[in-house]
């Protein structure tokens, strides 16, 4: 079939788009054929063809050698625990899948996660999962000794998917777990199970954590087995007058039904938090002597240092301006402190200080030379010395070679958009960067515990991730692991258009990271819509040149479809640029991230004249929900269109942990919180508004959607809202539910910021 000529300057996009309308199909919802060089959202969000694989092997402890789950040949399926030698790529079965099948069962069980005892002897798998808040962190647990392969299930008569956080101790003779906020040991020879708690009432939480201290401080598990496996150390939190928030479900059943959350919100009563000491064997629990208020501080951090017999806890002020490092006695439970870490405007909560010289050496983050670097500090004294020297930041801890006194540790001194693996000595001298320097992008390591070999996986903004196994420290590649070459096939199929990574003036000496996508058949003779991505809080970041998965797909049909597509990062989000930079928001979130946003915009207007100033639209997802609204509010001039996705409007409602450290709280700030609500400024509305919620979002409640819907018909502004019923922050559960949502996206955009150049 010839293809009409069309009169003009369309390009073979815009050709496309035409014979799409003029046959009267939707471009986006329009069937996307194998291989189609054009995207479309079904494309996309449904079926597999942008699927992208990720290589799940595990390091063995204190062994060259990693394994992976791989299918069994086996008529009864499943897959087999195979062993593999980094060096000569040499394969065994350690653990036959038919070793996973319990008594009176036919099929393997399907294994969500595994971990092994010290000796190896016992493997202890993690299956049928639930969710609980953010993870899968429910499910149950079966332990497989390896000598009579018998398979045991830990928790006896628990119902299924009730325990958490099971854990070998360190004989591995024995399980811990925790089920129904309480916590348990099981002996694996008597099969005999010991409860170590008995809490009866809902508001005490043992082993495990409410809401907010898993949301904003990453807490899931909450006990630790002493190093002599004679103890156990754990957190109890106490609800009792937090105050609960209801998720209302109206659609599973004849009545409604409502789950209450307890739900700190800022300014309000917060769980008090303790830490105790029980002997594994059961009996009383010694609690620590931690000073301070316990509603009024954090324990966000327990551990027992290998070689010695106490216990190390990180606690921060309500505030998180400080952070007091401490050791506990584990007999007594007296606590004196080791150092303490503190900041004008707030503390990053580093979890799991890496202990070495046997315990009497430690490695702890700290930004108190403005840069976030990595310290050695000493056990006897607390003093800490710097070990990764420099005006750069580290983002990550890869390795630490003790024998030769190297650390390798992930930076970016000169491109703050990508992430390379770099080395130095334990006295912060002799930085090397070991990442190949032609090979640009974000890349990340999982490092054998000899820090000889390590899986490295690296991706661009235009490229899939791959990974490699290495040889460290020359970088070597050994083989590759996984490839992902569907997917790369795929996209290297597509007509791309081009991207660029570049930096725009905000003030005086700051530019702000950014990129640009533009259309294939871009014509910087006429002038097209933008449309900007935000997310602009000092939780992330999104101008980074790694992959970005189906959402970048997004963003690249938008450009297919004559778009150009930007996105700034603000000072204030999560970037390798110094401690100055990312805390410079302090007390005003949403207000000069909001400025720099808009300043951004009129530079990038002024100095490229192919951007359509009456065509600009700006969209996010949570924080950048927020900031979609703060931008699109404040500047009404600048921005026509917006999208807010699961927004939090007004800064009052959010929870204590998150909101607090940045804004202080809002006795003490209010200014500052109704400054950088975007709900303030509601009267303001002059474009296009699209507001998205869940209705069951536990993080960033549907009632922040509705007090911004009041305000705005209060100030008799037209919009647009969609809400999806019992959809969490994710807005994903149901079947279809991403595709809608984005189909909903993308026709908004067509019908109030029409594509195409002009």
């Amino acid at each position: 079939m010839n293809t009409p000529r069309i009169r003009g300057s369309l390009g073979p996009i815009a050709v496309w788009l035409f014979l799409v309308l003029s046959s009267g199909t939707s471009a986006v919802g329009a069937a996307d054929p194998t291989n189609s060089p054009l995207l479309t959202v079904k494309g996309i969000f449904t079926g597999d063809d942008f699927e992208g694989g990720s290589f799940a092997g595990r390091w063995l402890k204190d062994v060259p050698a990693y394994t992976t789950f791989e299918e069994s040949k086996a008529p009864s399926g499943g897959k087999d625990l195979v062993r593999h030698d980094p060096r000569t790529g040499a394969k065994e079965v350690l653990v036959p899948a038919s070793d996973f099948i319990p008594s009176g069962a036919t099929a393997p069980l399907a294994i969500e996660d595994h971990a092994w005892s010290e000796d190896r002897s016992r493997l202890l798998v993690f299956t049928n999962s639930k969710r609980v808040w953010r993870a899968n962190s429910r499910g149950d647990y079966w332990v497989l000794d390896r000598t009579s392969h018998e398979l045991i299930p830990i928790g006896g008569d628990a119902t299924s998917s009730t325990l958490m956080a099971a854990k070998f101790s360190p004989d591995g003779n024995r399980v811990a777990y925790v089920r129904e906020r309480n916590l348990y040991v099981q002996d694996l020879q008597s099969r005999r199970i010991t409860a170590l708690t008995s809490d009866t009432s809902p508001e005490i939480i043992n082993g495990t954590f409410d809401w907010v201290y898993e949301e904003e401080l990453y807490l899931r598990d909450g006990f630790r087995w002493s190093q002599d496996g004679r103890s156990i150390v754990y957190w109890q939190l106490d609800t009792t007058g937090v105050r609960e928030v209801p998720l209302v479900n109206n659609t599973d059943g004849l009545y409604p039904r409502t789950q209450m959350v307890k739900y700190p919100k800022t300014g309000d009563l917060n769980s008090s938090a303790r830490v105790g000491v029980v002997a594994a064997a059961g009996g009383p629990t010694r609690w620590l002597d931690v000073p301070g208020d316990p509603r009024e501080h954090y324990i966000f951090d327990v551990g027992c240092p290998e070689g010695a017999g106490d216990i190390f806890l990180q606690q921060l002020d309500r505030l998180q301006k400080t952070n007091q490092v401490m050791l506990a006695d584990l007999g007594t439970g007296a606590v004196q402190p080791l150092f303490t870490d503190s900041d004008a405007a707030w503390v990053d909560a580093h979890q799991g200080l890496k202990w070495i010289d046997g315990g009497k050496r430690f490695i702890a983050w700290s930004e108190r030379d403005g840069w976030k670097h990595l310290h050695i500090g000493r056990r006897d004294t607390g003093k800490l010395e710097t070990a990764t020297r420099g005006d750069f930041d580290v983002t990550g801890l890869v390795h630490v070679d003790e024998k030769d006194e190297w650390i390798y540790f992930i930076a970016s001194p000169d491109a703050p958009t990508q992430r390379y693996l770099y080395r130095s000595r334990f006295n912060g001298r002799h930085r090397e960067r070991l990442t190949p320097v032609g090979q640009k992008g974000t890349h990340s390591y999982q490092a054998s515990s000899d820090g000889r070999w390590a899986f490295h996986t690296w991706s661009t903004f235009d490229e899939p991730p791959v990974t490699e196994l290495v040889s460290l420290p020359d970088h070597k590649q050994v083989r590759m692991l996984e490839e992902n070459k569907k997917l790369k096939e795929r996209v290297a199929a597509l007509i791309r258009p081009s991207t660029e990574f570049f930096r725009v003036p905000v003030a005086e000496g700051v530019e702000l990271d950014a990129w640009c996508i533009k259309p294939p058949d871009f014509d910087p003779t006429k002038k097209y819509p933008l449309l900007v991505h935000v997310y602009g809080e000092p939780a992330g970041s999104t101008v980074k040149d790694a992959w970005g998965g189906k959402g970048h797909l997004w963003h690249l049909m938008l450009a297919q479809q004559g778009y150009l597509v930007m996105s700034f990062d603000n000072r204030g989000t999560d970037t390798p640029r110094g401690r100055a930079w990312r805390k410079s928001i302090y007390r005003q979130v949403g207000v000069l991230a909001s400025q720099d946003q808009s300043e951004a915009l009129k530079k990038v207007v002024a100095t490229r004249p192919y951007v359509d100033a009456g065509r600009i639209g700006i969209w996010g997802w949570s924080g950048g929900g927020s900031m979609t609204l703060n931008c699109l509010l404040r500047y009404p001039d600048l921005y026509q269109v917006g999208i807010s996705v699961a927004a939090v409007p007004n800064m009052r409602f959010y929870d204590t942990i998150y909101q607090e450290r940045y804004m202080g709280l809002p006795s003490d700030n209010v200014d500052g919180y109704r400054n950088g609500s975007p709900i303030t400024f509601a009267g303001q509305l002059k474009g296009d508004l699209l507001l998205i919620h869940g209705t069951g979002d536990d993080n960033c409640h549907y009632q922040g959607q509705e007090t911004l819907v009041n305000e705005l018909i209060r100030q008799d502004k037209q919009f647009r809202m969609m809400s999806y019923p019992n959809r969490t922050h994710a807005i994903k559960e149901g079947a279809n539910t991403t595709s809608h949502l984005r189909e909903l996206m993308t026709s908004f955009l067509r019908e109030k910021l029409p594509a195409g150049p002009r």
